[in-house]
């Protein structure tokens, strides 16, 4: 069962639809134009049940196989990233500062070449929902559609997805049953004191000791708090201070992010980061401002969907991977599978430059993979009554 046949013919088409989004990249929720590309392709193959202002610009459409049978959602994000394009590809975004960097355009054009498919060939029972999504890069887009209630308006029982992989060879699916990909959180302080000249610092309460020894003191939760066999990230990636060398600043602004996978690690980092700003800023004088923003769950796939869609990808590559290694990442896909059982996969694309690079480009020969397996996956999961 390699790559479906019908689908390698939708190539061009695949490639052709891609690069006209990676032409024309949008951000967070304003996926408008995306999301009104996608309902023409949909609607071309025949597609009618098509419902949009989700989330709103994320799209679900629905297809209805031969009689009665399952539900099953299969997700594509949609979203750029606020990054200027350095590829110098002859279909570059036209948009600047914006651009398709995490392979989002690629998965849309294979969610688009799956629906041609189904909705043409119909070889499946029950209904698939297409899941279109907005701001998987931003605030979480998943989030919103569940919150929504796609679950429950369109009665959907499970849900996948892919996402691309440069780090691996081109066609190889990765992934694992259980935490795939790690919870993020963020934070952001500011502490102020007073400033004032620097020859004089006895006037001043200076707020650059104390972001200096809470630089120093975030590295010991993971050194010191954290049960070494357990994984935790805590990384201080911001710090704003200070604008010439002879005044002493009256604020300092830090910012960074934390990723953990068990709950009670991710309550303690949380716990002891408000310690050590508070403490900090008593023991120099100073008044803390922390705004901790708790965001994307762990991505946890389900077992018995991992090992399904483990099985779907054998049948359309030769290199499968079932024990992937966890990811620090996040994806806003766990917000759907903390709703709904399912599972998410890596697709290698061939190696090349990371998500999030501005020399990043999907690589098109991945496409026919990827929405063969979701027409497989479906034809599977849905097979006809004889």
């Amino acid at each position: 069962m390699p790559i479906v046949n019908r689908i390698a013919d939708y190539a061009e088409d695949m490639k052709t639809w891609r690069r006209h989004l990676h032409r024309h990249p949008e951000l967070s929720l304003d996926c408008h134009e995306t999301a009104r590309f996608v309902v023409a392709r949909l609607r071309e193959f025949g597609i009618c049940d098509i419902h949009e202002g989700i989330a709103t610009s994320g799209v679900v459409a629905l297809i209805d196989g031969q009689g009665d049978g399952p539900v099953t959602g299969l997700r594509a994000d949609m979203d750029a990233l606020p990054v200027a394009e350095d590829t110098g590809a002859p279909y570059r975004s036209t948009v600047p500062g914006k651009m398709h960097a995490c392979g989002h355009d690629g998965h849309t054009a294979m969610l688009l070449g799956a629906a041609k498919y189904l909705s043409e060939t119909r070889n499946f029972s029950g209904r698939v929902a297409l899941i279109f999504q907005p701001a998987e890069e931003t605030i979480g887009g998943g989030r919103i559609m569940v919150e929504e209630g796609i679950m429950e308006r369109f009665g959907i029982q499970e849900v996948y997805a892919l996402h691309t992989d440069p780090t691996r060879p081109l066609g190889e699916f990765a992934t694992r049953p259980g935490p795939l990909m790690a919870a993020v959180d963020d934070f952001e302080l500011v502490l102020t004191g007073r400033g004032g000249h620097a020859a004089h610092p006895d006037t001043c309460i200076d707020p650059v000791p104390a972001a200096l020894g809470i630089g120093q003191a975030l590295q010991t939760i993971v050194s010191r708090n954290s049960d070494p066999l357990g994984s935790l990230v805590v990384s201080l990636t911001v710090i704003q201070t200070g604008s010439a060398s002879n005044v002493i600043p009256e604020t300092a602004r830090l910012a960074g992010t934390v990723r953990s996978f068990d709950p009670d690690i991710r309550d303690m980092a949380e716990r002891r980061i408000r310690e050590i700003v508070a403490g900090q800023a008593m023991s120099y004088g100073l008044t803390a401002h922390l705004d901790y923003q708790r965001n994307y769950p762990p991505t946890v796939n389900h077992a018995d969907q991992t090992e399904f869609a483990v099985t779907i990808a054998r049948g359309v590559s030769a290199s499968v991977v079932d024990d992937a290694p966890p990811s620090m990442g996040a994806e806003d896909f766990s917000y759907l599978l903390e709703s709904r059982p399912g599972a998410f996969l890596y697709l290698g694309q061939g190696l090349g430059p990371f998500c999030h690079h501005p020399k990043f480009d999907f690589n098109d020969e991945a496409a026919p993979i990827g929405a063969s397996f979701f027409a497989r996956l479906i034809e599977m999961r849905h097979p006809l009554r004889a």
